[in-house]
């Protein structure tokens, strides 16, 4: 895993919003560093982390060979959308609390041979599992108009058609370098452009190989079937496509659908979460210390005692 330090983007507003008690069994949907974990378990809850990423839980499994690591953290490898069935399989039925981060981690970021980001030339992967089509292999197989609308859909490139063909041109492409220059090319890359062109791109591909919008709304489903009467849901996400995803399922999940005179009032559907926050997000102090928690956004909801809707 990555040296550098890891700092858990709005972690305060996440634990208020959680509100751990000792004895508490809390989701970590997104264990990653385990920032958001460690202080769950400092609060004597216990965690159940969930993390597709085989290196993400190799780092958890050591806290057990230092000691630092309460028996209260059971570790799970496995997408979050899949929490309900390996929470049921574990014989826990419902949680107080589940936190989900949702997006590629600072580690990932930070390690070049991921293939994430382009601040340093590595393979071009982009896969949080390790395993399936990599980046590589969905840039240098589908057809232009796959591609075009990848970027399209994912990464809201305008000039999506003109970034494809480029890169159609350009194939093969091994490495997030060369992709990086290819984008720029097609783009037109100027030093004093405050936004990298290829920003854009590398996030739509990266979502489209992890299948991360799916696994999103999959998640938050699982999370409302868990989540007992009162438990907390608290969901950070980092850019406009997750946070509409969550805006849009905590608004469905919080209104009482208007009153038919065809049904039956018992059975019209009530809330199942309510108390949605707004959008909260950080303030300087916490941008000025960690710049990447500039673009994030939380939102949380408590659970209420209506029955979970119909699975995604």
């Amino acid at each position: 895993m990555s040296a550098a330090p890891h700092i858990p983007v709005l972690l305060d507003e996440v634990i208020d919003a959680l509100d751990p008690q000792p004895g508490d069994v809390i989701v970590d949907a997104t264990f990653g560093a385990g920032g958001y974990t460690r202080a769950l378990l400092e609060r004597g809850a216990t965690v159940h982390a969930f993390d597709r990423d085989p290196d993400a839980i190799a780092s958890g499994r050591s806290w057990n060979e230092t000691g630092e690591n309460p028996p209260r953290l059971v570790l799970h490898p496995h997408r979050f959308s899949e929490m309900l069935d390996v929470m049921t399989s574990a014989g826990v039925a419902r949680v107080d609390g589940v936190v989900m981060d949702i997006g590629v981690s600072s580690m990932q970021l930070d390690q070049a041979e991921r293939g994430f980001a382009f601040s340093a030339d590595g393979p071009l992967d982009m896969r949080m599992s390790q395993d399936g089509e990599s980046a590589a292999d969905f840039l240098n197989s589908a057809d232009e108009k796959a591609i075009a609308d990848v970027l399209y859909l994912y990464g809201e490139e305008r000039q999506s058609r003109r970034v494809a063909r480029a890169i159609v041109a350009a194939r093969p492409l091994e490495t997030t370098g060369a992709l990086a220059r290819v984008v720029r090319k097609a783009l037109g890359h100027k030093p004093h452009d405050k936004k990298d062109p290829a920003t854009r791109t590398f996030q739509a591909v990266r979502i489209h190989v992890n299948g991360e919008l799916d696994e999103l709304a999959h998640g938050l489903s699982a999370a409302e079937h868990l989540l007992r009467e009162g438990g907390r849901l608290a969901v950070v996400s980092f850019h406009s496509l997750e946070d509409r995803i969550v805006k849009r399922f905590l608004r469905e999940a919080s209104s009482t659908p208007s009153a038919s005179r065809h049904v039956p009032l018992a059975a019209q559907d009530d809330p199942v979460f309510s108390n949605v926050s707004k959008a909260i997000k950080p303030g300087e102090a916490e941008i000025a210390r960690n710049p990447r928690s500039r673009s994030s956004v939380l939102r949380h909801a408590t659970r209420t005692a209506t029955p979970a809707r119909e699975a995604a």
